[in-house]
C-alpha cells in the first residue's frame, strides 16, 4: 500500500508543478461536473467491487498525505483532486515499459510502473531461462524493462513479462548468426532416433543424425555435453530451429589443419571407394588408392568403423570443409598398412616430416626453375629488343 501511495504522490506532484492559471479554471469546472455526476450515482458506487472501493480509499489517503505539503507550494486540495481524476495511463498489450521492482513473492515480482496500481510479472514470465522464482531474477529497488502481455484484470493490475522480450532477442541473435555463418555452442539435452535435441540461446533446437560430426556406438554419451553447431534453419513462426554439428566442426576444427600434418583419426564409415575418418571433429576421406602402396581389393578387409589410425593430410578444400587423407605416405615400407599397421602408427610423425621435406624441396626446385625460366625469357626479350633497336638505327641501303 505504501508503494502505491508513493507512486501516486510522485505522479501528482510532477503534474502539479507544471499546472498554470491558463488551464486551471477549465479543468476545475470539468472536475465540478464529474463530481456532480459522481454524487448523483451513489447507488452505483455501492455496488462496485471491493477492489474499486480499495482504490478510492487509496486516493483519499494520498490526498491526506499531500494536502499539507501541497498547501505550502500553492497547490490547493481542489487542484490535487482535479489532477488525480485527470491523471490517465494509456498502456496497452505489447507496450514495452520500464518499472521498478518493489516486492517479490510467490506470485512473482510486483512492479511500480507509475500507474494507479502495481503491475505483476509472474514467476513464469521472469526469464527465458528456467528459474526457481522471481526473486532469483530481480533485485528489489532496481528498474527493468518489461512488456505488457495482459490488460487490466479488473483491479487495475497489468501483467508483465521479461521472458517475451528475451525470447524475441534470442530469435534475432540466431538469425544474425545464421546470416553470418557463425558457429555457436549448445548443450545436448536428449537424443532420439532422428538426432540430438540441444539448447542454444535458451531456445531448443534439433541436430539431425546426418549432421552429427562424431559417430559413436552410444549417442546417449552426448547428453550433457556442449557441442558446436551452425544454423541450417531459423523459423520463429514455426518455432523451428535446425542446426548442424558437422558443418560447425568442419569450420572450427578444420582451421588448425594444414597439408602435410599428421593427425590421429577414427574410422567413421567404410565404403567401396575408401573410408571416412574423423580427424578432430572434421571428416576426411581416405581413398582406397591412398591406404597402401600395395593393391587393395576391398576396404573392409583392411579397415573397420571405430579403428584408430594416423593419417596424413594430402589436401584441404576450405570452401566445402573437406579433407583428403593418406596412410600410404606414412608407410615405412610399401605394404606396411596391410602387414604391420602398428609400425605405421609408430613411424607416422617421422614419415610425415620426410613427406613435408620432399614437398618443400620440390616446391623450392619448382620455384627456382620458374625463376630461371623467367630470367631466361627476360634475357631473350632484352636481346631481341637490342637487335630490333640496332636494326632500326642502321642506315638504309641506297
Amino acid at each position: 500500500m505504501a508503494q502505491v501511495i508513493s507512486s501516486a504522490v510522485n505522479a501528482v506532484a510532477a503534474r502539479a508543478t507544471v499546472s498554470s492559471a491558463s488551464h486551471s479554471s477549465s479543468r476545475v469546472s470539468a472536475f465540478t461536473r464529474r463530481s456532480a455526476l459522481a454524487h448523483g450515482s451513489s447507488a452505483q458506487f455501492e455496488r462496485r467491487s471491493v477492489a474499486a472501493k480499495a482504490q478510492r480509499q487509496v486516493h483519499a489517503i494520498v490526498a491526506e498525505e499531500v494536502e499539507s505539503e501541497a498547501a505550502t507550494e500553492g497547490v490547493t486540495y481542489e487542484d490535487f483532486a482535479r489532477l488525480l481524476v485527470d491523471y490517465q495511463f494509456n498502456y496497452k498489450v505489447g507496450d514495452k515499459i520500464t518499472g521498478k521492482v518493489f516486492r517479490c513473492d510467490g506470485k512473482g515480482a510486483w512492479v511500480d510502473i507509475g500507474a494507479k496500481a502495481a503491475a505483476l510479472c509472474p514467476g513464469s514470465e521472469a526469464s527465458l531461462a528456467t528459474v526457481r522464482n522471481a526473486a532469483a531474477v530481480f533485485d528489489v529497488g532496481e528498474e527493468y524493462e518489461f512488456e505488457i502481455i495482459r490488460d487490466d484484470d479488473g483491479d487495475g493490475t497489468l501483467t508483465l513479462s521479461v521472458r517475451k522480450i528475451q525470447l524475441e532477442a534470442a530469435w534475432n541473435r540466431c538469425r544474425e548468426m545464421q546470416a553470418e555463418n557463425e558457429a555457436v555452442t549448445g548443450e545436448v539435452l536428449s537424443v532420439n532416433r532422428g538426432g540430438l535435441l540441444i539448447e542454444v540461446e535458451h531456445l531448443r533446437g534439433f541436430v539431425p543424425q546426418s549432421h552429427i560430426a562424431v559417430r559413436t556406438a552410444n549417442r546417449e554419451d552426448f547428453v550433457g555435453q556442449t557441442i558446436a553447431v551452425k544454423f541450417l534453419e531459423v523459423d520463429e513462426e514455426k518455432n523451428r530451429l535446425v542446426m548442424s554439428n558437422r558443418l560447425a566442426t568442419d569450420m572450427v576444427a578444420g582451421e588448425g589443419l594444414e597439408v602435410g600434418d599428421v593427425c590421429k583419426g577414427i574410422v567413421q564409415a567404410v565404403k567401396p571407394y575408401g573410408a571416412f575418418v574423423d580427424v578432430g571433429g572434421t571428416s576426411g576421406l581416405l581413398h582406397i588408392s591412398q591406404i597402401s602402396h600395395e593393391r587393395i581389393v576391398a576396404v573392409e578387409n583392411v579397415l573397420s568403423p571405430g579403428d584408430e589410425l594416423k593419417v596424413l593430410i594430402l589436401s584441404k578444400d576450405k570452401e566445402r570443409g573437406r579433407l583428403s587423407l593418406s596412410t600410404k605416405k606414412l608407410e615405412p615400407s610399401p605394404g606396411d598398412m596391410l602387414r604391420n599397421p602398428a609400425l605405421v602408427m609408430e613411424k607416422a610423425e617421422e614419415m610425415g616430416r620426410a613427406f613435408r621435406e620432399r614437398v618443400a624441396a620440390a616446391e623450392a626446385a619448382a620455384a627456382e626453375e620458374s625463376a630461371s625460366a623467367t630470367q631466361e625469357l627476360a634475357e631473350a626479350k632484352a636481346s631481341q629488343d637490342e637487335g630490333d633497336s640496332a636494326e632500326a638505327e642502321a642506315p638504309a641501303e641506297e
